[in-house]
């Protein structure tokens, strides 16, 4: 563990500050034909439901300029598959496992921390931020009020840290994360993807049978770290940004924001090995700068 990158979050430790983002690392499988997965500070696992998700129908990614647009849906294979066929291989990895969870209502969300409570989870990311789904997710992180109260209920039922995934198509994101502090998560993690709409010209058509879809990638960067630095400056608990990073210099600038670890999402399509390069070069630039630890740059604006 390289000692300039060590990474507190709050009580649980991270090797370095880099975390492959929910929805674009599966369980990890796929990526470890290309590098070693203890070499991530962490992984966070695919979205995951109580009951087994087949995701939206039609078209679910669509490029854009300087991003990617989806509709996944959540497709998942429900907690019981996962604890059954996943976990025993991700808990053997020397790596901070954070599993990510949906829900269509708190009902859902409420068994599916149930059902995690029999394994020893390090972290629990609470996506109340999709835009793909009709019901739940997104309509408790649109608001302080609701965002709080579903907080609160899933951080006194879990037996492991909470941190909530915050949209950024809701109400004020400085205040819906303060009511997550205050209802006692863990952490933040932001943020997840951007409505946006996509057409077909040619076809004169909606691309998404959802009619709206989640916008990452690089297109979103400006955005994701203005609203990192707003919710750094509001609440006392770490936060993990994300949005748009692409490389070593993007992780520093959400690191300067205010962000404790940072999460690669989009450019793992693009290169699997961006959370590699991302860490070799905060490495380097510690060295360059004489750090003892990338935290002395944490927060500087």
């Amino acid at each position: 563990m390289s000692k300039q990158l060590a990474t507190k979050f709050g009580e649980i430790l991270f090797k370095n500050p880099v975390v492959p983002a929910s929805g674009t690392f599966g369980f990890g499988r796929e990526y470890e034909a290309y590098y070693d997965l203890e070499k991530l500070g962490g992984l966070c696992s695919k979205g995951l439901t109580l009951e087994p998700k087949p995701g939206n129908s039609g078209i679910r990614l669509w490029e854009t300029p300087a991003g990617l647009m989806n509709s996944i849906g959540l497709e998942n294979p429900g907690i019981d598959a996962f604890i059954e066929k996943e976990w025993p291989h991700l808990k053997e990895l020397d790596t901070v496992t954070v599993v990510n969870v949906g829900g269509k209502d708190e009902e859902s969300y409420l068994q599916a921390i149930e059902k995690l409570n029999a394994i020893e989870v390090k972290l629990i990311e609470l996506n109340i931020s999709c835009p793909n789904v009709k019901a739940g997710g997104m309509a408790y992180g649109m608001k302080a009020k609701t965002a709080g109260d579903i907080t609160k209920k899933v951080v006194k039922l879990s037996n492991h840290p909470v941190m909530v995934k915050l949209s950024p198509n809701g109400d004020s994101v400085a205040d819906i994360a303060k009511a997550c502090e205050e209802s006692g998560a863990l952490g933040i993690s932001l943020i997840n993807t951007v409505q946006g709409m996509a057409i077909d010209y040619k076809k004169k058509a909606v691309v998404f049978d959802n009619l709206y879809a989640g916008l990452s990638g690089p297109a979103v960067k400006p955005i994701a770290l203005r609203m990192t630095h707003q919710v750094c400056q509001a609440v006392k608990i770490p936060v993990m940004g994300m949005g748009g990073i692409s490389t070593w210099e993007d992780a520093l600038e959400f690191i300067m924001a205010g962000a404790t670890c940072i999460q690669v999402g989009t450019m793992n399509f693009v290169n699997p090995l961006a959370p590699l390069d991302i860490i070799d070069g905060l490495q380097a630039y510690c060295e360059k700068e004489g750090l003892a630890n990338i935290a002395e740059v944490r927060g500087i604006f």
